[in-house]
């Protein structure tokens, strides 16, 4: 083998444009016959490879997890100073914000729930029951010197007066710092949720100061789409970053109806932060997500896809901020979760990525208690930060975790029907 590269290596050099030409399609056809090397190559080898090693190379942003800038484990931790009144679900906190630094200290914001009983359902709500965990609501907020200890500071946007947008509940909001001042976008609820009252645009308040005080625009900034339209009913999650000079704001939508919802995220620009905005005519950009998560990533913006759709609990990249791809998969996401991102509002032209944040976990006593707690948590998706324990790719969990994970009734009963059908036969 050796030998012959060597004389068509020869041929090429001695012989015409054409023949040398000819020759190098040899050489490269000769390459292409090749095996794989025992040592894995940082690039693609010039060998035929399958579908999967091909992938490998051109899918992500390295062949190995260890070296994937947008690859990472997470962990979790809990956090001091807020108080669930013993967990019996009449207090939740959930869909935190982007964290900010402001005035020496970090700042998150956060749907906010304190009533009589946790929810009921959509029947048994009332104007003091809740029919969901994100009904009525208030956004609150919290400082912390050290991003694990908190100081809940109270109210920052309260439900508005009916029949004001908002005025059942103000829900799953996200900050924007922009030319100076603040600006926290949010659903605004005019009914129960269950009863269609999660067909809710989305509404702003803005203040000078992350202390506030607040003022509601009170006009919906984002409405949803036509009817017809992949997002007629919802625009949730509202979730701002400034990009190219822009406002650009991502959020979820619910398509197909009950009871097969399809989970997407869209894109809408804008110039002022009161809009008006317009949605992308791509959209929805990311075909999969529960809950909008970005931050600026090298050149382009880069997702964390949890939950729901083919491309779950993966990391995807965009160059454009539009068409994003799968950057990497990993697991044990953070649910709704809102990073600390230094260039969030900066329109950096190289974004340098995240290493913490807040998130939420929901149902922690069961459904009959059904609240959600804010936690923190801490991963590597960042050019500043070289952590090889966040890079690894396996997580071992004890076997009682998997066993919490067991079949439910009406899958033992299928079970034991099988087993019956068996030893009739």
């Amino acid at each position: 083998m050796k030998y012959l590269l060597i004389l068509v290596t020869l041929l090429i050099v001695s012989c015409s444009p054409k023949q040398q030409e000819e020759a190098q399609q040899a050489q490269t056809q000769e390459l292409q016959e090749g095996t794989f090397p025992y040592e894995f190559p940082n690039e693609k080898p010039n060998i035929k490879t399958s579908a999967a090693m091909e992938r490998n190379y051109t899918q992500y942003m390295a062949p190995r997890p260890q070296d994937n800038e947008l690859y990472s484990q997470f962990k979790y931790t809990e956090l001091k100073g807020l108080d669930y009144n013993n967990h019996d679900g009449t207090i939740t906190r959930r869909d935190p914000s982007k964290v900010i630094f402001e005035n020496g200290k970090y700042y998150v914001w956060y749907t906010h729930r304190e009533t009589p009983t946790p929810p009921q359902g959509a029947e048994k709500c009332t104007d003091v029951i809740p029919s969901s965990d994100w009904d009525l609501c208030d956004i609150f907020y919290a400082t912390s010197e050290d991003g694990f200890t908190w100081e809940e500071q109270g109210v920052a946007v309260p439900r508005p007066e009916k029949p004001n947008v908002g005025w059942r509940s103000v829900a799953t909001t996200d900050i924007l710092k922009w030319k100076g001042k603040y600006y926290l976008y949010y659903q605004g609820f005019m009914e129960a949720s269950g009863k269609r009252g999660d067909d809710c645009p989305v509404a702003v308040s803005y203040a000078d100061s992350p202390d506030g005080p607040w003022t509601p625009y009170n006009k919906i900034v984002i409405p949803n789409g036509a009817e017809g339209e992949w997002d007629q009913f919802s625009i949730h999650d509202p979730y701002p970053m400034v990009y190219k000079g822009k406002i650009y704001l991502y959020y979820k939508s619910d398509s197909n109806g009950q009871p097969n919802l399809i989970r997407m995220q869209g894109l809408a620009t804008a110039d002022n932060p009161l809009g008006p905005f317009t949605k992308h005519p791509q959209n929805p950009v990311i075909s999969s997500g529960h809950e909008t998560t970005l931050f600026p990533f090298k050149e382009g913006i880069a997702a964390l896809v949890i939950r729901d759709g083919n491309e779950h609990n993966t990391v995807q990249y965009s160059k454009d901020g539009v068409n994003f791809n799968i950057a990497s998969i990993t697991a044990d996401m953070p649910n709704a979760g809102g990073p600390f991102i230094p260039d969030a509002f900066t329109d950096t032209k190289y974004g340098k990525g995240i290493t913490w944040g807040i998130s939420h976990f929901t149902a922690v006593n069961g459904w009959t208690t059904n609240h959600a707690v804010l936690a923190r948590f801490d991963c590597d998706l960042s050019l500043d930060v070289n952590d090889p324990d966040m890079k690894k790719t396996h997580v071992y969990h004890r076997p009682e975790y998997y066993y919490k994970l067991g079949l439910n009734g009406k899958q033992k009963k299928r079970i034991g029907e099988e087993n019956k059908a068996l030893k009739n036969k």
